[in-house]
């Protein structure tokens, strides 16, 4: 990350000036369980819908994640035309995006290891809670992937 994108603390552009009390953080566990439960009664964290997916057998989960990035793009929109702030009434800064071809590689990478497991990052904590618990390997091999990546990360195509 370069400079320019840090704040003066050392975190990212858009890390909150305010620091979360414990009883603060409760807020985030409570939408993290809800958004388990959607993803649950979804069937989105379901091995056999993403098998269906990748086999391409089913719309079901394209449908999900068109509608998830059609709410993200009309969001970010207003975000941007409305100016609108956190509810701390911090400003929302959204940073020009480039591309570059490590996130082709890092992409195909990603997606290979969501076919192989049947499981992306997003629901992992879902699936270990409705007793999927062989997907503790999957978490342990996320965070892995995530460590090493941080070690060779200067040493990769960005």
């Amino acid at each position: 990350m370069s400079l320019e994108n840090k704040n003066i603390d050392g975190e990212g552009i858009n890390a909150s000036q305010k620091k979360e009390t414990a009883i603060g953080n409760l807020k985030y566990l409570i939408v993290g369980i809800f958004f388990g439960i959607v993803f649950v009664k979804a069937e989105i964290i379901s091995w056999f819908r993403i098998q269906e997916m990748f086999n391409l057998e089913s719309f079901h989960m394209y449908g999900v994640i068109g509608c998830a990035v059609a709410v993200g793009l009309i969001s970010v929109q207003l975000i941007k035309k409305f100016n609108i702030k956190t509810l701390d009434g911090e400003k929302i800064e959204i940073q020009p995006k480039t591309f570059n071809k490590g996130q082709i590689y890092g992409g195909l990478l990603f997606g290979f290891g969501w076919a192989i497991t049947g499981a992306c990052p997003g629901p992992l904590f879902a699936q270990i809670g409705t007793g999927a618990t062989v997907i503790v390997v999957t978490l342990v091999s996320a965070i892995a992937g995530t460590w090493v990546y941080g070690l060779i990360k200067d040493k990769l195509p960005h």
